[in-house]
């Protein structure tokens, strides 16, 4: 069975507006294809590390049945901020040109307001469990990247997630700690289903399959001056990482449990 992906490349045409939402000034661009993308830029704050995690937490997140709209890879030419007024965003643009990361803008959604409406226990769980798999410290009450869209909740902006890569070196240890931010997870106090959804993930998320999706990730987002790891073994790195973690699921499944448990 060949479970390679694939994501398709747009050439991004008309910067439309940015949206200033942190520090990395993501913006809504138009592409070739006629879509527009809330695009994150290569060139912005935590860099191509950013980009790695949204898309291997968005298709993650896809591979264990929850909604993501679609990614596709972003190209910029070099001549595309040269008629951008605004100095900070033409220099941002500058800073990215090449491979991107576009995100299928999802026009009319509005985001998610847990105070306003729940969501099912089963969903709940899982997105929490992905979260805690993901060491994504960027889904709380204050953001919860979540959308509703079609009467459907959709999951945006991984960029937090992994933080192991900011370090690097220790990845192995980091892979087998639990996630104890995930007391903070705005859906937590409604995961009540957290080892019913561990043992579904594993059967879902294959060896092979988190292989495929860490083989997504282009080179130029790998190379680095002051790395001597090729692309390739930096890919094997992220692939052990999250293997390893779901094998040792257990220490963030009952680290999750445990903080519910003191929330409710």
């Amino acid at each position: 069975m060949n479970d390679q992906l694939e994501m398709r490349t747009v050439q991004v045409i008309r910067y439309v507006t940015p949206l200033r939402e942190g520090g990395s000034l993501p913006a809504i661009a138009e592409a070739d294809d006629g879509f527009l993308y809330v695009v994150k830029f290569r060139g912005a704050g935590q860099g191509t590390k950013a980009l790695i995690a949204d898309l291997i937490g968005a298709e993650i997140a896809r591979a264990a049945g929850m909604k993501v709209p679609e990614l596709v890879f972003a190209e910029l030419d070099e001549a595309f901020g040269r008629t951008e007024p605004d100095e900070e965003i033409q220099d941002l643009l500058r800073a990215s040109e090449g491979l991107n990361l576009g995100v299928h803008f999802l026009s009319g959604s509005i985001t998610y307001d847990p105070a306003v409406s729940k969501i099912d226990v089963l969903l709940a769980s899982k997105i929490v469990w992905l979260d805690a798999f993901l060491t994504n410290v960027d889904r709380t009450a204050r953001n919860t990247n979540m959308l509703s869209w079609q009467k459907e909740l959709w999951l945006i902006d991984h960029g937090a997630a992994l933080f192991f890569h900011h370090t690097w070196d220790n990845w192995k240890e980091q892979s087998l700690k639990p996630f104890v931010q995930i007391k903070d997870h705005v859906l937590l106090s409604q995961a009540a289903e957290l080892e019913k959804v561990d043992e579904t993930m594993h059967q879902l998320l294959t060896d092979e399959k988190i292989k495929s999706i860490v083989a997504l990730i282009p080179d130029s987002w790998l190379l680095n001056e002051n790395s001597i790891e090729s692309p390739e073994e930096k890919r094997t790195v992220y692939s052990n990482f999250l293997i390893n973690r779901l094998k040792q699921s257990e220490v963030f499944v009952n680290e999750a449990r445990h903080a519910r448990e003191s929330l409710i």
